[in-house]
């Protein structure tokens, strides 16, 4: 069959810039090819999406269900959405991916406000919640009616299950639900060496997003509702919001591939451990700082400006506080101990210059 599709890029030239970059892993690929080929009931009542249902059920209990979606963003908003009313709020970190880096699409799109809190790691607690868990009877202030935590955090730091327990009572006490963006929840179950419900649904999360393409899945992700009274009309919302994959089991089996065996914490184990070599390689190397516990698969640094500047023009990276000097390193599936041990002489030959 002729094709005038042909390689634009060079496989073996990996950076540091995001997990995003990296490419679908193989047993996702052949997964897609599986469950291409003849006729499949479109928008979610294929054979793939049904069997997806009794896997997240194993991961996340018996009345967790999974709606499938087309991205990160997209989750976060549907969920948020069947969360809230119109006049809801909903309380999550100053550096939430929710507030920082979704365009404002919760608050235009899903039509809610947001409240940030500022914190020293990622991290939400209950007395950081407290500064925006008030005025529920004050017409004249968005009702808090949701706490919006991220697991692992923007700052790669992991939260414990005892941890997102007090968060989830603490906000339960006070009539506020618990949504927690798994963008990387496979890179923080690998890292805390337990399994996803210990500190999801066994501790009292309501709504989660799970997150698949930052972890090897071409796209897609999940809406997965752990408590069926924390939402309503999750299927018109997920329409609505222009999620609703009419192909979804080519969404579905790319989850199914993730999560039937360990391909999932095969990829979030190797991303984390490459994080963890980057770190333990430049933790030595003067004029390097770390800024955060390296718990996942980022590191965060500080390092002079132009040796940044220059660095970047041989392996890609960004900015987090381009004022301060601050980089996000990020680690992938496909991220090798070659490319770190490349990177990691590369940034010493900068700072030497």
């Amino acid at each position: 069959m002729r094709t005038d599709a042909r390689r634009r890029h060079d496989p073996q030239i990996r950076g540091f810039a995001s997990d995003n970059y990296a490419g679908a892993h193989p047993e996702i690929l052949a997964a897609i090819a599986l469950a291409n080929g003849g006729h499949q009931i479109a928008y979610g009542e294929d054979d793939y999406t049904e069997n997806l249902q009794q896997i997240v059920k194993g991961h996340f209990g018996p009345t967790a269900e999974a709606f499938p979606v087309f991205n990160g963003t997209g989750a976060n908003v549907v969920s948020l959405q069947a969360m809230t009313d119109r006049w809801g709020a909903v309380i999550c970190a100053e550096s939430a991916h929710i507030n920082v880096d979704e365009g404002g699409a919760p608050e235009r799109v899903g039509g809610l406000k947001l409240l940030t809190v500022p914190t020293p790691d990622g991290k939400l607690t209950p007395e950081l919640i407290d500064r925006q868990a008030y005025g529920w009877d004050d017409e004249h202030r968005a009702m808090p009616q949701v706490v919006s935590i991220t697991q692992n955090t923007e700052l790669g730091t992991v939260y414990t299950p005892d941890e997102i327990r007090a968060i989830c009572e603490h906000s339960h006490e006070r009539g506020m639900k618990v949504h927690l963006d798994g963008a990387r929840i496979a890179n923080a179950a690998a890292s805390l060496g337990v399994p996803v419900r210990t500190f999801t649904s066994e501790v009292g999360v309501d709504v989660l997003s799970f997150g698949g393409t930052k972890n090897g899945a071409l796209f897609g992700e999940a809406v997965v509702v752990l408590n069926p009274d924390a939402v309503r009309a999750m299927k018109h919302l997920r329409k609505l919001s222009m999620q609703l994959a009419s192909k979804m089991r080519f969404v579905s089996v790319q989850l199914e591939a993730l999560l039937a065996g360990d391909l999932w914490l095969r990829n979030a184990r190797h991303a984390n451990a490459m994080a963890q070599r980057l770190a333990e390689g430049v933790r030595a190397v003067e004029g390097v700082e770390i800024l955060y516990p390296v718990q996942a698969n980022a590191v965060f640094a500080r390092l002079p400006h132009d040796v940044s500047e220059r660095l970047q023009k041989r392996f890609r990276f960004y900015f987090w506080d381009e004022t301060a000097g601050d980089v996000r390193w990020m680690c992938s599936f496909d991220t090798t101990e070659d490319d770190v041990d490349a990177f990691v002489l590369a940034l010493k030959e900068e700072i030497a210059k």
